[in-house]
């Protein structure tokens, strides 16, 4: 790095410079976009990373705070970069040295804004790719296979976030085993059955409804050509759901494996909605906003409303930029009494 450009860099206050600087006065070193009086050009150091600013004995300025997430330009470029590299995996080493931050920071930074990692987000832009290429199905699934970016067929078959092989995607899921368990929910409002289906995977579909039939048929509408039978053993699981939605049982609900199927951008949304804190709520603006997206309010809406396990990723807690508890799945007087559950 050149610190007479770096300088000039500081001197226009560009905030794509990939480098911090300190101040020998102070001891503190920020981003070049920082808002703090400029330093006198003596008195200035220039860093590649926070890492090696903090060695040099500099301490992170509490206004521009260079060490907390990066700002959505940077997480834009690790985001294009991994997709123009679609066919081949990303060092965390290439993508720090593409926005100027050490690997390790740049795995941090990209986890924060985007909810997964590096990798997990290839791996499911290659998947998205593939579901585009197999339900148009003028094409082979091996063609569907190289097309969407895998480096071979085996590659497809392990860690694929199809929830299937690429085979029974192609069909319709036909031929994958879905098992499920249904009850009836006491002790909080009218909130009437739920129905728990899981793969092997994990919880693929939780749903509430106003009976038996009607929370199996969900199920069977949701995934029309899968293998769908009862399972005994998924009762305790609808059984630490139910606790958690009474108040008890929250945490161990919260460590049910899951099994979501979606795209990169609606990974991200469940994914967010998974962190907001039980009682609490957000507006879609706020969560989109927070996610380093606030012009996709929208998107993120749309994201919400294609949920497929409610109360385990907890859709109820976003709400209309009014307060208002706006539409719901599963029926906005269910909104009403899980929050309520929740806050009590």
């Amino acid at each position: 790095m050149s610190e007479d450009q770096a300088w000039r860099q500081l001197l226009a206050r560009d905030g794509k410079a990939g480098f911090y600087y300190g101040v020998a006065t102070t001891g503190v070193f920020c981003r070049p976009d920082c808002g703090s009086r400029l330093p006198l050009r003596e008195n200035t150091r220039f860093f590649e990373t926070t890492e090696e600013a903090r060695a040099a004995g500099f301490r992170a300025c509490k206004r521009c705070k260079p060490e907390e997430a990066a700002r959505p330009s940077a997480v834009a470029q690790m985001c294009a970069y991994l997709e123009r590299q679609i066919d081949r995996p990303v060092r965390l080493a290439t993508l720090g040295k593409l926005i100027g931050v050490s690997p390790f920071t740049a795995q941090r930074i990209f986890k924060q804004a985007m909810g997964v990692s590096p990798s997990q987000y290839q791996r499911a832009i290659r998947a998205s790719a593939l579901r585009n290429q197999l339900r148009d199905g003028e094409t082979s699934v091996t063609t569907a296979i190289y097309d969407a970016g895998y480096g071979s067929s085996s590659r497809a078959y392990e860690k694929t976030p199809l929830g299937m092989t690429p085979g029974r995607f192609l069909t319709g899921g036909r031929g994958e085993k879905i098992g499920f368990a249904t009850a009836e929910i006491s002790g909080v409002g009218n909130l009437g059955w739920i129905i728990v289906g899981s793969t092997t995977r994990g919880v693929c579909w939780l749903a509430l409804g106003d009976s038996r039939e009607a929370v199996e048929a969900s199920l069977r509408d949701e995934f029309p050509a899968a293998e769908i039978a009862p399972d005994p053993a998924l009762q305790k699981t609808v059984a630490v759901v139910v606790s958690g939605i009474c108040g008890a049982g929250g945490k161990q609900a919260q460590s049910l494996p899951l099994d979501l199927r979606g795209t990169a951008f609606q990974l991200r949304v469940w994914q967010a909605l998974q962190e907001i804190p039980a009682g609490e709520t957000k507006t879609y603006s706020q969560l989109a906003a927070e996610m380093g997206i606030p012009n996709s309010t929208r998107a993120v809406a749309r994201a919400c409303a294609t949920n497929r396990v409610s109360v385990l990723v907890p859709c109820h807690r976003v709400v209309g930029v009014s307060g208002s508890l706006t539409g719901y799945r599963w029926g906005v007087e269910r909104k009403r009494q899980l929050l309520a559950a929740e806050r009590e």
